[in-house]
């Protein structure tokens, strides 16, 4: 099937399921371009025309619903004698899945699941379908942890079509109710019975009945008590086991009245205010002997093979008395005759035969139940291991000793693909012949999709990238248009699916633009600095400024001699021009600072001078005594003042003049 395209729209990828019903694929829409979830009926039910049409009605009416926590129905749609059901794809797992990794479940989590299948119950049965087929296998848990109830419709058609023709019950036994166990049509309290079982599993990791054959189960479910809940697990509250307790009641009389009363129950069952609340006691159970006889009762309809039996058991009882009254000895009879006038002694002959009929049919039927026995009686195989075999020998291997295999399949990080996980029930366990055994078969390692990094800085995906994948890679590259450290280019590509830990990624790193460093310009020639700053790829900006030095004379750049900066950026040049008569001198004044003994101080010494207005030259904490060498620039309209401060206040101030300086 894979590779293989249905209805003209839908193109089947792979196989993610099997059941009794149908294979379910994941395939793609193309008409809409989206992921979606296509169930194949099989086709011993497609050749079926009053379950194609009761099919095509409850799917549409389960199309019909529309809730959070339901599956949403896309389409129904039928090839040559396929009949197919388009649904919405969830990407995670069932509940069942779910329960075999954490059973058993955090109560907060399994209330909150409770919660959310209760709500999908009530709007199903508030739009008049009922599930009929509540259990973990068709409940799914989305990448969120929201839950998705399915196969709403599927399971009501087809057990209304198999009691209609061959009066069997078709479902999945350790999750119905007594009343569908009976043969009875279930109800919306069926659904409640059968979510109660899918709890009682979430709290407690085990099945409330179990046996070797569906029968023996079915049987348990309307006969047997449960283990309750909190003898295998005590620190389940009272409140909540109470939930389990009415949800469970063999009669649906005394359960819930609608999955909204349940949804209610469930919403407090964990309040402190419910931490010492008594046990609920069952009336079928625990009021027996005080039950009002002129109760209304629910009785079954009587059926005309009831009254045949009926009829016959009247013979066989009055044969009985018949027959012990010709057997009494002649006291007796005379004592009977004389309680009872009216009563006539049978004769011998018809006393006779009708002991030797009783007889005769007892013998009958002993021999019918002997030869019956051992006609339909099924006989018992063991299971076999089937664990860690690839999916084609399990099947050989189960079906080799008539057993059905039911395939579930589910990612393993440790399990090669289609190689059998898990099986149930357990090697070596006797059943019934054609007994199903579920194997959960590996996927292989989770799969997942690549995230599209490109655009992001690497600073705010690194953390993703840690741990995750098998080994990632950072490649820079130069880039004029993308700031430093956007990703540029990546692979895996976005949206592609991958193996995470089996995935090496490797993202192109922008560097931006290309680095240059920038040359040194004073005392250059304009010409001379214009050509220094386009070798290194830098732009230039010129201004004038009056100056002793010589005309055209750069004596001041903006960017700082050696800084390593973008290649295009501006660098603007100060150039003299020449326009102030006589020469700068340069000279260093010696500067005394006096520290009397033990004393600490902070200097600071500031300049006036041709070069500048009021600047910082040296800063410095002393301990003792030092002496400073000050430059200085004084020129004929300049002469230079230099100020030191101790420790912020003014301590010396002196005068250099331009005449004085030789």
């Amino acid at each position: 099937m894979n590779g293989k395209r249905i209805g003209g729209r839908y193109d089947i990828e792979q196989q993610i399921g099997e059941g009794g019903m149908a294979i379910v694929y994941r395939a793609r829409d193309t008409l809409l371009n989206r992921t979606v979830a296509l169930k194949v009926l099989r086709s011993q039910f497609g050749n079926d025309d009053d379950f194609v049409a009761r099919f095509h009605r409850e799917a549409q009416a389960a199309a019909s619903l529309s809730h959070p926590n339901v599956v949403n129905i896309y389409d129904i749609g039928q090839e040559d004698e396929m009949y197919y059901i388009v649904m919405e794809y969830i990407e995670g797992m069932t509940l069942k899945q779910y329960i075999n990794e954490h059973a058993p479940l955090d109560m907060k989590k399994a209330v909150d699941i409770g919660m959310q299948i209760c709500d999908a119950l009530d709007h199903a049965h508030q739009n008049e379908l009922i599930h009929r087929d509540i259990k973990p296998h068709n409940i799914l848990i989305n990448k969120y942890g929201r839950i998705k109830v399915t196969d709403f419709g599927i399971a009501r058609a087809v057990s209304s079509v198999t009691i209609t023709h061959t009066g069997s019950v078709l479902g999945s036994v350790h999750y119905f109710s007594p009343e569908q166990a009976k043969g009875i049509a279930a109800g919306v309290k069926s659904d409640l019975y059968s979510l109660g079982v899918v709890l009682y599993e979430m709290l407690t990791g085990e099945l409330p009945f179990s046996g070797d054959s569906p029968i023996s189960v079915a049987l348990k479910h309307l006969q047997e008590s449960y283990v309750a809940p909190r003898k295998l697990r005590p620190e389940i509250p009272q409140s909540l086991e109470n939930v389990i307790i009415r949800a469970m009641a063999k009669e649906p009389m005394y359960r819930y009245e609608s999955a909204r009363e349940m949804l209610e129950d469930l919403q407090t069952s964990l309040s402190p205010e419910r931490r010492n609340e008594a046990l609920y006691l069952l009336p079928e159970k625990y009021g027996e002997e005080e039950e009002d006889p002129e109760i209304t009762r629910v009785i079954p309809a009587i059926k005309p093979e009831m009254m045949r039996k009926r009829n016959w058991d009247e013979e066989a009882v009055s044969a009985k008395e018949t027959i012990e009254v010709a057997e009494k000895p002649a006291v007796e009879k005379e004592e009977f005759e004389t309680e009872d006038k009216q009563t006539k002694r049978l004769p011998v002959k018809k006393a006779a035969g009708w002991t030797a009929g009783v007889f005769l049919f007892l013998a009958l039927v002993g021999v019918a139940i002997f030869y019956g026995n051992s006609l339909f009686k099924v006989p018992d195989v063991t299971v076999p291991s089937v664990q860690n075999m690839s999916l084609e020998e399990a099947r050989k291997t189960l079906e080799g000793v008539n057993l059905e295999p039911v395939i579930q399949k589910q990612p393993s990080e440790d399990v090669a693909p289609d190689h059998v996980i898990k099986q149930t029930p357990a090697a070596n366990m006797p059943v019934k012949e054609n007994s199903q055994v579920q194997l959960i078969v590996s996927e292989g390692k989770p799969k997942g999709t690549m995230p599209n990094f490109v655009g992001k800085n690497i600073s705010d995906v690194e953390s993703q990238l840690s741990g995750k994948y098998k080994d990632y890679k950072i490649q820079k590259e130069i880039n004029d248009s993308q700031p430093p450290g956007t990703i540029l280019r990546q692979e895996p590509l976005a949206g592609q699916e991958i193996v995470a830990s089996d995935t090496q990624v490797t993202l192109v790193v922008s560097e931006g633009q290309e680095k240059t460093r920038v040359p040194a310009l004073k005392g250059l020639t304009e010409e001379e600095a214009k050509a220094r700053l386009e070798e290194a790829g830098l732009k230039v900006q010129v201004k004038t400024k009056q100056s002793y030095e010589p005309k055209g004379t750069v004596i001041d750049q903006s960017r700082r001699a050696d800084n390593e900066v973008e290649r295009g950026l501006y660098v603007r040049i100060t150039v003299s021009d020449g326009s102030l008569p006589g020469e700068s001198r340069q000279v260093e004044e010696p500067v005394d600072v006096y520290l009397n003994p033990g004393e600490r101080a902070a200097i600071e010494i500031k300049v006036t001078d041709a070069a500048g207005q009021d600047k910082t030259v040296h800063t410095s904490v002393i301990e003792q005594s030092m002496k400073f060498k000050v430059k200085v620039v004084v020129t004929p309209s300049q002469d230079a003042r230099i100020q030191v401060y101790k420790d912020g206040q003014l301590y010396e101030e002196k005068e250099v003049k331009y005449s004085d300086v030789p």
